[in-house]
């Protein structure tokens, strides 16, 4: 999920605030923590965020955030924890955080293989759906996984109130600096779970937003850039890294509908450049 803007915030979040993410994985409490090289090998790309975790037991803790359905994430999980494992020499405790329920797919938290007769593996990782969570234990947690909130449990009646919550917080504890970043990823955040038009008109009703061109344009071009990292990512695994032209028109759209159809055409291309001249049916 490297690249992705509101991934590259969640990030951000986790190194300002690694306790509270650790507290929201439900892993062990720790006296001392350090985020660390999420590198897990030269032939891979990173994992989404490592921390080690100074505790009576220490351990490595593993959170990879997933917003779209990957069929190989199962053993993209098991690839990452033993690496981690054998580059740290600490137990892994992996966590993949689901952010919405279309990245359900592919996601067992398990990966059972006893078909050998002399060999078994049964391996086992956390899973969390952010949908399913409390939203008040989000707005009362800590800071760090604040922008959750908007993509909890909480109905569209009930997301104006909660916006309004996570600002004043915000506004509260975090400096001007953190405050930017925070808000940038509580908006990428709704965009995944909420329409643009809902976003925009919560944004409106924002008391310290409604009059930012800045926070405009992160919906306006934010929520593009989004969708383009997501239809890399997807075609990527099926037709390998785009060629350079390919690669610069895809950078030059600026159409949110346009994304999103390549995206969902993606199994029906043969290539790269099939995949641009095709057209809905």
């Amino acid at each position: 999920m490297a690249g992705k803007q509101y991934d590259a915030t969640l990030k951000h979040l986790v190194e300002a605030h690694p306790a509270d993410w650790i507290a929201f994985a439900k892993l062990p409490l720790a006296v001392a923590m350090e985020v660390i090289d999420a590198d897990v090998s030269s032939i891979s790309s990173a994992a989404d965020k490592v921390v080690r975790v100074t505790a009576p037991d220490p351990y490595i803790a593993h959170l990879e955030f997933q917003s779209g359905s990957d069929q190989d994430l199962d053993r993209r999980i098991l690839f990452y924890n033993v690496l981690l494992r054998w580059r740290h020499n600490l137990p892994v405790r992996s966590v993949v955080i689901l952010l919405r329920p279309q990245a359900q797919g592919g996601v067992t938290g398990n990966v059972l293989d006893s078909a050998a007769e002399d060999a078994h593996l049964d391996f086992r990782y956390r899973v969390i759906r952010v949908w399913e969570q409390p939203v008040e234990a989000l707005l009362t947690g800590g800071v760090g996984t604040l922008p959750l909130a908007p993509i909890a449990a909480v109905g569209p009646e009930a997301l104006s109130a909660v916006v309004e919550r996570v600002v004043a917080r915000l506004e509260r504890e975090t400096p001007p600096s953190e405050f930017a970043d925070a808000w940038t990823a509580t908006v990428f955040l709704a965009g995944l779970r909420h329409s643009r038009e809902v976003v925009a008109q919560l944004l409106k009703g924002v008391r310290t937003m409604k009059e930012s061109v800045t926070y405009q344009l992160i919906i306006e071009e934010g929520m593009i850039q989004e969708a383009k990292a997501l239809l890399l990512r997807r075609a990527s695994k099926r037709f390998g890294p785009p060629p350079a032209d390919v690669a610069a028109k895809l950078e030059s759209m600026t159409d949110l509908q346009q994304v999103e159809d390549l995206f969902f055409r993606t199994d029906d291309a043969a290539d790269w450049p099939g995949l641009l001249e095709t057209r809905p049916g």
